[in-house]
């Protein structure tokens, strides 16, 4: 690799080349090595429908940053990475692409369905791959693992059945949420939930023996087609002589009973709700206590069906419109109440869901979630922030039965078959082909397939080669951190805490670093509906990914949303340009001299201020990476390399790199070196391209700055009274830049500085009379005890006062004339302003924001006139 270093950083050249070297090198790649510590990441497996988003950019950053500073530090860093087939999104997809040619998956059958399935993985399965690499990610892509690959398969079958030999998973019907667009069921946690306008329509149904009627409300009357009671408390008094009576189900006609049941809550409306156990689950299992009929009134795609009468064939909310019509013009229709509600929607596709009764799967969770609780109250898995281990006690501690089984084509199908002669089910990990209890061949196996979230709950073990007994299991397993979003610690952390505790008696992982989500520059959620979303491949096309990762890193705290804007990264790359430029000062000054990449043995009070300075930043980093405080560690690194590194021990070396001392030159050239080179390491994690670009064209040891040490404190070279010395003549310099400025004195206007300095700060002033007349402009400086310089400005700092001759900064005469006609001009826009705030014609017509903008313009100018009364005054004096 070039040790050159192009005249401007241009990360389109640099960023492609580098990732290949690490590739070629086989960085990523990590041994079970006995000699070292494992630390381990699995990545969130994304789906291989995907397109890099920001979550996916934020995510990524996150843990290649925690996983590059490990591996530095001497672990064997494994970052597992890996894709998920993503059932119901993929063939959702391809359904869709088939739809545009004319075909249906029925047409082409299941087999030519799933050959299709995998052409599309292996055409669309490597781009978030591909677009992962662009960010910078050093998993060890050797390991790469897709959750339908044989290993992992094999493990959501032999999972499958040990829970269903434990009596864990079971088959039967239970009311469970449908999509009726995907025609699938889905979990719970698949179910979205959010506010919209509805209606209660009050009903009355009338009693059998024409005694009067019952009335109720409800937010779906299509429903009642199916009702098949209705239910009052059975202590209320208004109703406990009707329970046992029946009712005429309207516009069915048919007489259904009115039965008692604590589920009924009396204060709630009227205290009377209609039964419909094939639509509502809490109904399902009012029913299951009577004993009442289940009908169902809809289809897989949420049409009435045969048992809906004459609106069969309707759409559901078609359907709702002619009933309730109907219901009104024969009188059963009382009133309608206008409110607002949540309702349930699909998470894929945002159709309302219906709750159903259907054949399924289930996971018995209670057995597994009490462990999954114990585990976590343990500290055994911990969440940063601890704030967010609520949402997980308040899932698991409210948990249902997981349904399992999907209605789809792609995906785990479930490992059951079904005798068609003698109905037996086999339950098992390979095909059986003769029936154990009456030895007939003919058998078929389920037609359902497993939910996603069934395979990716068994992801940090399963891709270590679990079931088997692997070296990379016993090696990396339990994994250490697991990095992603609030939004899924019920649909995938929980889930991989009970199966991994179930499964390996081990929690999966010790932390659960939870980041909240990109936001746009203004707070708001990227959404396609609002247009306001960032794609992260443009981003690295324009400032690079350097830059994108700086970015997404910098403000970034646990648990909280980042707001992401151009302005940021346009900060980032500048960022990334002073890095460059500073590296290039260096190399051009360290051509033609012999540099080592250590320290010399005469050191400055300078070099020690930077180096002791280096050594506490180095210490910090470490500590707030250690807590995954990754925000304030690359704010503390910013912070030094610009202000410190930067603006001040470059400028100071170059005084020494330009005189006649060759040793203090050599020695400057070679802490520049080694600071640099050194906080390259502490920066590589975060901005891993240029660093190792820049790392290669300075001294160094090792073949890339990503297998270097992690840089570690030496108490020896912090050099504490030193940095408190040198802060006090930088804090001199910066109060006589900052007086020169005020007083609009151009560096270039060289002026006499005398210092009044005493005890120990006098030694410190004195060896740095070269750094302070460069840096405070000054065409001499001299230093005593105290002066009396009555014609002089005076500077007052930490451990100094400084003077200045005022003849020497400004032409009195002229500065004077200057400062009065400012101050003409600037009160007569003051006036104008304060007249207007007095215009009661103004103050009752203009706009409030045009009266607020007046006023503060008017307190702008004030503050101004006030300050240049003030310079004025000083200058007369």
């Amino acid at each position: 690799m070039s040790k050159e270093l192009a005249k401007t950083y241009e990360p389109q050249e640099v960023e492609d080349r580098i990732y290949q070297f690490w590739l070629s090198g086989g960085y990523f790649h990590a041994e079970a090595d006995p000699q070292k510590k494992p630390y381990t990441i699995v990545i969130p497996p994304p789906n291989i429908t995907g397109q890099l988003h920001m979550g996916h950019a934020l995510d990524e950053t996150l843990q290649d940053i925690l996983i590059r500073w490990r591996r530095m530090q001497g672990y064997s860093a494994l970052w597992l990475p890996g894709t998920d087939h993503a059932s119901i999104a993929t063939e959702a997809k391809i359904v869709e692409a088939m739809r545009k040619e004319g075909i249906t998956k029925e047409e082409i059958g299941r087999e030519g369905f799933l050959s299709r399935a995998w052409d599309w993985k292996e055409k669309y399965g490597g781009t978030i791959i591909g677009q992962l690499k662009k960010l910078g990610c050093s998993c060890d892509w050797e390991r790469e693992r897709f959750t339908l690959d044989e290993g992992c398969s094999e493990a959501v079958r032999e999972v499958f059945v040990r829970l269903y030999e434990k009596g864990l998973i079971y088959r039967g019907e239970r009311i469970i949420n449908w999509c009726p667009h995907c025609r699938t069921s889905i979990s719970d946690a698949e179910v979205d939930f959010s506010e919209h306008d509805g209606s209660f329509w009050h009903l009355r149904y009338p009693l059998s023996d024409g005694s009067g009627d019952i009335r109720l409300a409800t937010t779906r009357p299509e429903t009642m087609l199916g009702d098949t009671a209705v239910a009052v408390h059975p202590d209320d008094e208004r109703y406990r002589h009707l329970v046992g009576k029946t009712v005429i189900l309207p516009l069915v006609g048919k007489e259904i009973p009115i039965v008692a049941d604590t589920y009924v809550e009396p204060d709630f409306g009227t205290g009377v709700v209609k039964i419909t156990p094939a639509h509502d689950p809490n109904d399902f299992e009012v029913g299951l206590r009577h004993n009442l009929p289940v009908i169902n009134v809809m289809d897989e795609a949420g049409i009435i069906n045969e048992n809906g009468g004459k609106y069969q064939g309707m759409d559901r909310l078609d359907a709702r419109k002619q009933i309730v019509k109907d219901l009104d013009e024969q009188g059963y229709l009382l009133k309608v109440e206008p409110i607002k509600h949540n309702v349930g929607s699909c998470y894929r596709c945002s159709t309302i869901v219906e709750p159903r009764v259907s054949k399924q799967w289930f996971v018995k969770m209670q057995p597994l979630a009490e462990p999954a609780i114990d585990r976590v109250k343990d500290g055994e898995v911990k969440f940063v922030p601890e704030r967010f281990e609520k949402i997980y006690y308040h899932w698991m501690e409210n948990i249902r039965d997981w349904c399992i089984s999907r209605q789809l084509w792609w995906g785990h199908r479930i490992p059951a078959w079904y005798c068609a002669d003698c109905g037996e089910m086999i339950v098992r990990k390979e095909a059986p082909d003769t029936c154990p209890k009456c030895g007939s061949h003919h058998l078929h196996q389920d037609p359902d397939t497993l939910d996603t979230w069934f395979s990716s709950a068994l992801w940090p073990f399963s891709t270590l080669g679990w079931p088997k007994n692997t070296e990379d299991l016993n090696y990396f397993y339990p994994t250490n951190t697991l990095v992603t979003g609030y939004d899924i610690i019920f649909f995938w952390v929980a889930r991989m805490i009970f199966s991994a505790i179930e499964q390996t008696d081990q929690v999966p992982f010790d932390t659960v670093l939870i980041h909240g989500l990109v936001r746009d520059a203004q707070g708001r959620k990227m959404s396609k509906s609002l247009g306001n979303g960032i794609d992260p491949l443009e981003v690295i096309a324009d400032f690079g990914a350097d830059a994108l990762r700086f970015t997404l890193a910098t403000g970034n705290s646990p648990g909280n949303d980042l707001r992401f804007s151009d302005d940021k990264v346009s900060a980032s790359r500048n960022f990334a340009n002073k890095i460059w430029n500073a590296a290039r000062f260096i190399r051009m000054n360290i051509e033609g001299h012999e540099v080592e990449n250590r320290l010399p043995e005469h050191l400055t009070q300078a070099d020690r201020w930077i180096i002791g300075t280096f050594h506490e930043v180095a210490r910090e980093i470490t500590e707030n990476l250690e807590k995954f405080e990754l925000g304030i560690a690359v704010q503390k690194l910013y912070d030094f390399l610009w202000d410190d590194f930067c603006d001040w021990y470059i400028e100071i070396a170059k005084i020494r790199m330009q005189g006649e001392d060759e040793q203090t030159a050599q020695s400057a050239r070679q802490v520049l070196v080694w600071v640099m080179s050194n906080t390259l390491k502490l920066l590589h994690p975060f901005m891993p391209f240029i660093t190792e670009e820049i790392w290669q064209s300075l001294p160094h040891e090792g073949d890339s700055i990503m297998v270097s040490q992690w840089p570690e404190y030496d108490a020896a070279l912090s050099f504490e009274r030193d940095h408190v010395e040198m802060r006090r003549v930088m804090d001199a310099i910066r109060a006589v830049r900052n007086r020169r400025a005020e007083m609009n004195v151009p560096p270039s206007r060289k002026a006499h500085l005398s210092v009044a300095v005493t005890g120990t700060a006098a030694d410190t002033f004195r060896a740095n009379v070269d750094v302070i007349s460069r840096l405070a402009y000054a065409s001499r400086v001299e230093i005593a005890d105290a002066w009396n310089l009555p014609d002089a400005v005076t500077i007052v700092a930490d451990a100094a006062t400084l003077y200045i001759p005022t003849d020497e900064l400004v032409d009195k005469k002229a500065e004077l004339a200057r400062l009065e006609k400012e101050l003409e001009s600037t009160q007569k826009q003051l006036d104008s302003a304060e007249a207007k705030l007095k215009n009661e014609t103004f103050l009752s017509k203009a706009p409030d924001n045009v009266v607020d903008g007046v006023r503060k313009n008017a307190e702008k100018l004030a503050e101004k006139a006030a300050g240049i009364r003030l310079a004025i005054q000083n200058l007369s004096k």
